[in-house]
């Protein structure tokens, strides 16, 4: 054993390490920084490491190739985000190679961009200059498979959801589904914990996807992947999202196809998916959840997802586009500049990497666009992008993950979807759809179905809490879900209010709440927009977590905000919404007692 007894730690501190040496392996450096010996930065991203490892279960620790860290626009990480990073200004660096996901603005547009946030260019800087002061690569992309790693193998530690899914589907680079927090702790310290999609047994589908209709267009693509998840009832073991095994589509795909594809997917959740043809084909006999995808579904979200009102901007590029998204786009805007056709009012615009920018500019497409009226935007990405809302109120686009984010409580602006050749359409001629533009309307989804039943007589369960964490109680009235709760976007960022229509909790205030979920949804930036209710006092006063949620562990372990998870029963069941409860950490382990139950 290393010699822990470095001056001035702290006997709890100490203990921590003990303990973990009796029960996991832990590496000699993480133990090393977990005590304080590398700077204060690099123990708090230790202890958070193996915070997660301990919670996952896991009893190894795995070296990471690279990190990819979300929670760049002002508007997705917020003040949350903000204050973090000025706290880990100045104490130390990352020790892996570390890229950044997509901004808010393209600085060098911002006149067309015309966003109306007070100071946000200010505050952007200041997001993108503490990460780069830590040493990570200002590449403000959400693409980092768009540059060739598709090629590339091992571990790595990714917090972009997108990326995370296409990466684990098509190439042989493995990543767990990790929050902006966690990847930025591993990028850190350069180890992970040994547990989910690292390990082969893990990485097997739970769902099948049979696809009876014909898949011509990228958007056909992003619409199946958004439907797989949009199907997925809360009652479904899957532990690490959902993982469909997809069969019927065509044995060649391109590059852009099965991004749309992965991306859309990610929306819920889906950290990897299997294609018929296309990737190893597992064992899928024992698979009990299947769905069967036709040419109605497929026509009816169009019909569903179709402008029924003035379109004020289409946005094409989410996640940013490839060269091949960007070439179809410039040959559709082509042919009506050949036609002697314009774009009025800089009514399209395309989101791309820096890279991909650099590609298309060099084959002529980014001349074909800019010449045609279009806007090309670098660095930033649709869905974290603050619009002006006295131009902007009705988006159409080709992407249903931009669809999912631009509705939700993120941007809460109507958002129709087509084809790029749709899209590229009504931003060349306006009068294709007229008439007022629609209110945003309230989404059916399946997933937000409950199975919650009501709940009487006594209740004790016990389950297991943060190693970092000090002995707490905590008493006071339960909110209880049974459905995931997406932070970023359906939870407002200054109040706490869930604003989901038709998720269980939507209308109501987390703050000063026991809240008890199965897990964090949705992006991984979830935990800044969490430390940022906690910092300004609209946060809970402890949270219960189900399942192993990388989105929620980190902000407690961070903030210290009580935590607990893996109970004997499940607590989102055996706990009504609104019960009084006491939630008791003592000696590690955790106890959740019903004090009093509410009225049915």
């Amino acid at each position: 054993m290393i010699q822990l007894c470095f001056e001035g730690i702290g006997y709890k501190v100490f203990m921590i390490v003990i303990v973990h040496r009796l029960y996991m392996e832990l590496p000699t450096r993480l133990a090393e920084m977990l005590v304080g010996s590398e700077g204060p930065s690099r123990q708090k991203a230790a202890r958070l490491v193996v915070d997660l490892a301990r919670t996952a279960g896991a009893d190894s620790f795995v070296e990471v190739n690279d990190s990819h860290v979300s929670g760049v626009s002002v508007i997705t990480g917020g003040h949350g985000l903000r204050r973090f990073l000025a706290d880990l200004s100045g104490g130390g660096k990352v020790t892996i190679p570390t890229t950044l996901n997509s901004a808010g603005c393209d600085k060098r547009r911002m006149k067309e961009m015309d966003i109306a946030y007070p100071d946000f260019l200010e505050q952007q800087f200041e997001i993108i200059h503490a990460y780069q002061s830590i040493g990570v690569d200002s590449t403000l992309s959400c693409t980092p498979y768009d540059r060739g790693v598709e090629q590339q193998s091992g571990i790595a530690s990714w917090a972009e959801s997108n990326a995370v899914a296409f990466t684990n589907s098509w190439t042989d680079l493995i990543t767990n589904r990790e929050s902006g927090l966690s990847a930025l702790a591993t990028a850190f310290t350069g180890y992970a914990p040994l547990w989910g999609l690292h390990l082969p047994e893990n990485r097997v589908p739970n769902i099948v996807v049979n696809v009876e209709c014909d898949l011509q267009t990228l958007s056909d693509w992003s619409v199946l992947g958004d439907w797989i998840g949009k199907q997925v009832k809360p009652d479904w073991d899957l532990p690490y999202g959902p993982m469909p095994y997809i069969s019927g589509i065509p044995d060649r795909v391109s590059f852009a196809q099965k991004k749309a594809l992965t991306a859309a997917a990610a929306n819920y959740g889906c950290p990897m998916l299997w294609a018929e043809g296309l990737t190893k084909t597992p064992d899928i006999s024992a698979i009990e959840n299947t769905l069967v995808f036709t040419e109605e579904d497929l026509s009816s979200r169009y019909e569903d997802l179709s402008p029924k009102g003035r379109v004020d901007l289409v946005v094409i590029g989410c996640p940013q586009a490839s060269l091949e998204e960007i070439r179809i786009t410039a040959s559709a805007v082509r042919a009506r500049a050949e036609m002697g056709l314009k774009i009025s009012d800089e009514r399209l615009w395309l989101f791309t990497s820096s890279h991909n920018y650099e590609l298309a500019e060099a084959d002529g497409s980014i001349g074909i666009l800019e010449e045609s009226g279009a806007v090309v935007l670098q660095d930033t990405c649709p869905e974290v992008t603050p619009y002006n809302r006295e131009h902007y109120n009705h988006l159409m686009t080709n992407s249903l993950k931009a669809e999912h984010y631009l509705t939700s409580g993120l941007n809460k602006m109507p958002t129709s979807v087509g084809t790029i050749e749709d899209c590229v359409s009504h931003a060349f001629d306006s009068t294709l759809c007229q008439g007022e533009v629609p209110m945003l309307s309230a989404k059916v989804q399946p997933q937000h179905a409950t199975s919650k039943t009501y709940q009487s007589g006594e209740c004790s369960i016990s389950g297991s809490g943060l190693d970092s964490q000090e002995d707490w109680i905590v008493e006071g009235s339960a909110m209880v879900s049974d459905v995931a709760i997406t932070y970023l976007g359906y939870v407002n960022r200054d109040s706490g209010v869930v604003e989901e229509p038709g998720h269980p909790l939507d209308g109501r205030a987390i703050k000063d709440t026991i809240l008890i979920y199965p897990k964090g949804s949705g992006s991984t930036v979830a935990p800044y927009v969490l430390m940022g209710l906690i910092y300004t006092g609209f946060g809970p006063k402890a949270i219960v977590n189900r399942d192993v949620c990388s989105l929620t562990l980190p902000a407690c372990s961070l903030l210290n905000v009580p935590y607990a998870h893996g109970f004997e029963q499940d607590p989102c069941q055996e706990v009504n919404d609104g019960d009084h409860v006491r939630l008791e950490r003592k000696d590690g382990v955790v106890k959740l007692t019903v004090l009093k139950r509410v009225e049915e």
